[in-house]
């Protein structure tokens, strides 16, 4: 349940359109969200660790009418109706419930990039909503609280309301899990490739896996060895200690694979290039070339590397047979009105 004691507003008529504009990130995460101890709170199992990606971005305007009879979405120029438009009226309505009303909106969010397919589209999505939402609304929110109400949209969406590199407390229930900043975007200048294998979406959305994550024998290993896997990532992120922070966020990639491999269900979202690209990611790392791959629920491979390493790596991937393109993103800011 929300509590409103958290929240405070302003308060605004409903007699004309209530319209903001907001926009976020995607992130990429290093220690991975996989598997929920609360599907409709969307508290995970463990907590994580991610960067927003500046150059990646939502853009989501929400206008608030009492002319509107029901939601409206629409997603890329093309309207929306079916699990997409559910998914962001349910979210809405989780809103409303804070501001105690019950005027329809109509959603327009853009991205200049592919959706559902491993780039963590719906966490910018949600994170952008929600900002939007709530100031057009006229609430007044914490950066913590947009964050867990971020959450219940999409879990990796509060990780996209904080800025630069994040960290998502598991908590112990909505009021702790919430995600914040742990270094500005140029506390390293890490850069993320993304080796484009495939655009189309999946097939299998994250919010069905994470409800399949507790039929692998693998997952309570998993989740039982990630507060280890935290502290390491966060100590070789601090330090900006590549060496161990290329080791550690590719086991945790692995490990969060073996686990959608081993469902019922099986989840396989690798095509033959994203192993082609994880083999050769590794082999330059032995050359000395500063590495390092993760991938979420999807197809497309994210190559972290330090700058210097950048155009390298641009050329190498272009070689790769099945890479479409390349996005590169640095460390990105947080979710923000525009």
């Amino acid at each position: 349940m929300v509590n409103l004691h958290h929240y405070t507003w302003i308060c605004r008529g409903y007699m004309s359109p209530n319209t903001a504009t907001a926009i976020a990130h995607p992130n990429i995460a290093f220690i991975k969200y996989w598997g929920n101890r609360d599907q409709s709170l969307r508290l995970p199992e463990n907590g994580s660790i991610s960067m927003n990606l500046e150059e990646l971005v939502t853009r989501t305007r929400v206008t608030f009418d009492q002319a509107f009879t029901s939601d409206i979405f629409d997603l890329n120029g093309l309207r929306q109706s079916g699990p997409a438009l559910q998914r962001v009226t349910a979210h809405l309505n989780v809103i409303r419930g804070i501001r105690g009303i019950a005027t329809r909106a109509h959603v327009m969010s853009e991205n200049n990039f592919p959706i559902g397919a491993g780039i963590a589209s719906s966490a910018s999505a949600f994170a952008a909503l929600t900002v939007a939402a709530v100031h057009a609304m006229g609430l007044e929110m914490s950066e913590k609280d947009l964050s867990r109400l971020a959450r219940r949209g999409s879990g990796s969406a509060c990780r996209s309301i904080p800025t630069g590199y994040t960290e998502w407390y598991r908590g112990s229930s909505d009021m702790d899990s919430f995600a914040v900043s742990i270094g500005k975007p140029n506390h390293w200048d890490l850069m993320d490739c993304v080796a484009v294998v495939a655009a189309t979406h999946k097939k299998t959305g994250s919010t069905e896996g994470h409800k399949l994550a507790s039929t692998s024998p693998f997952q309570a290993v998993r989740v039982a060895d990630s507060d280890r896997r935290i502290d390491r990532c966060r100590n070789a992120l601090l330090a900006r200690d590549f060496e161990t922070f290329a080791e550690i966020i590719e086991e945790d990639s692995n490990m969060m694979h073996t686990v959608m491999m081993t469902s019922h269900p099986a989840l396989f979202y690798w095509e033959p290039a994203t192993i082609e690209i994880m083999k050769a990611v590794q082999s330059w790392r032995k050359t000395g070339i500063p590495a390092a791959y993760t991938i979420d629920a999807g197809p497309n491979v994210h190559i972290l590397c330090e700058s210097k390493a950048l155009e390298n790596i641009k050329h190498r991937l272009a070689s790769i047979v099945g890479v479409r393109e390349v996005l590169v993103a640095h460390p990105g800011c947080g979710a923000k009105i525009v």
